[in-house]
């Protein structure tokens, strides 16, 4: 038996519950401490649970803001951005990096094309381009809490911001 011997792949009633669309597959998988988490062409899946019972997440790349690999504590951080709690995934080997690789390589593919701009009360919004699942191009602003787009002066220049990105590849 070899010493360098990959963990077990995915089981089968696992990736069975992440019932992938027609055209969609994994790219790499992890076990977790409490499930398994992969990452297909199309979105993130994270399974808690036991192999019939599991709770599945599934979430495009287009909504996935980003993610940290901490590798002292095995954990990838997952940021959305509707702004929900992150989720953090306890990776069960420490040194795989298959994973995290395909997460940043995925939500990387979705982005188009981004802006950052510096708002007249100092805050900084990134408005994003990206393409979903189904290939359709969307914009996306992602701020912190403290952006107010009530504001007509931040409205006025996030739309600005907004309307120049999507014109850069021709939608209007």
């Amino acid at each position: 038996m070899s010493l360098l011997r990959r963990r077990t792949a995915m089981p089968d009633a696992v990736r069975a519950r992440l019932d992938l669309p027609r055209g969609d597959r994994v790219i790499a998988a992890a076990e977790l401490t409490d499930g398994w988490a992969a990452a297909s062409v199309h979105a993130l899946h994270v399974t808690t649970g036991g192999a019939h019972d599991a709770t599945v997440l599934r979430r495009s790349w287009s909504e996935v803001d980003g993610a940290r690999l901490d590798a002292e504590s095995a954990t990838l951080t997952v940021t959305w951005v509707d702004g929900r709690a992150p989720t953090v995934l306890h990776l069960a080997d420490d040194r795989s990096i298959a994973l995290p690789r395909a997460v940043h390589d995925r939500v990387q593919s979705s982005v188009v094309h981004t802006e950052r701009v510096t708002l007249p009360s100092g805050a900084v919004v990134r408005v994003a381009l990206r393409r979903a699942a189904d290939g359709a191009l969307l914009t996306q602003v992602l701020g912190t809490g403290d952006v107010d787009l009530d504001d007509p002066g931040t409205a006025a220049v996030v739309d600005a911001v907004e309307a120049r990105v999507r014109e850069t590849v021709g939608l209007h």
